[in-house]
């Protein structure tokens, strides 16, 4: 592992070039539907809105924040944050996001368990993130058996991280999808379509990340010769 690894570059490249896709259909599609307003005039922060209050939601404020697509809801202070495109266009674009967003508010409302899964591995996916690498390269460069096996388990709580990211994500769109047709927010068919394009296109980055993530761990395992033979360093 020491090194440059042409394996590594094997398994890598086209989880990287998946990413790569993935981020360029989001943006694309972002911008597209960026351009088409929606009929009922409202704005990402309005159908946030209209998308909470279904759900029986008044104790949640939304927020505009700066960045491209740096849309998210903080469970911790209740504050869905949207950027400006979304806070502001009135396009599909921006009701899709921000309807998204509502729609992971919903699920901390209703204790969806698989978002209460992913907030309790949070604290382990971070220390795993930033410091299982470090952990792993000296396993390796000092040939420390418990040191990799020590970096290789804190990587997997990524692991897990980003696949129990997936569900809580894919319902959280299919929340929006339901909810922005049901109160009015969307009236049309090509509207619907239109938010699910850009919705389907940002599921994509996370099946991407959840791709590499695995993709690495099976790496690490190659490795350290748990996973087909013997490790070599």
């Amino acid at each position: 592992m020491i090194g440059f690894d042409p394996l590594y570059l094997i398994l890598i490249a086209p989880t990287f070039l998946f990413s790569l896709v993935a981020s360029f259909l989001v943006k694309s599609r972002f911008n597209k539907y960026s351009k088409i307003a929606t009929r009922s005039g409202m704005s990402g922060a309005q159908a946030a809105e209209a998308v909470l209050r279904s759900g029986g939601i008044t104790d949640v404020r939304i927020e505009r924040v700066d960045g491209f697509l740096s849309d998210h809801y903080d469970p911790a202070h209740k504050v869905l944050r949207l950027s400006s495109e979304v806070y502001d266009g009135c396009t599909i674009a921006a009701a899709g996001v921000g309807a998204h967003e509502a729609g992971h508010a919903i699920q901390h409302k209703t204790k969806y368990a698989m978002l209460s899964f992913r907030t309790a591995l949070v604290p382990m996916a971070s220390i795993g993130s930033n410091l299982s690498y470090f952990i792993l390269f000296g396993g390796f460069l000092l040939q420390m058996t418990g040191l990799v096996y020590a970096g290789i388990a804190l990587f997997s709580a990524v692991v897990v991280f980003q696949l129990i990211t997936l569900p809580v994500e894919f319902d959280a769109s299919a929340r929006a999808k339901k909810l922005l047709w049901d109160t009015g927010v969307l009236s049309q068919a090509s509207e619907r379509e239109g938010v699910s394009a850009v919705l389907n296109a940002a599921a994509l980055t996370y099946v991407a990340a959840a791709v590499s993530a695995i993709v690495t761990l099976i790496y690490y395992l190659i490795r350290a010769g748990l996973l087909g033979g013997r490790s070599n360093d």
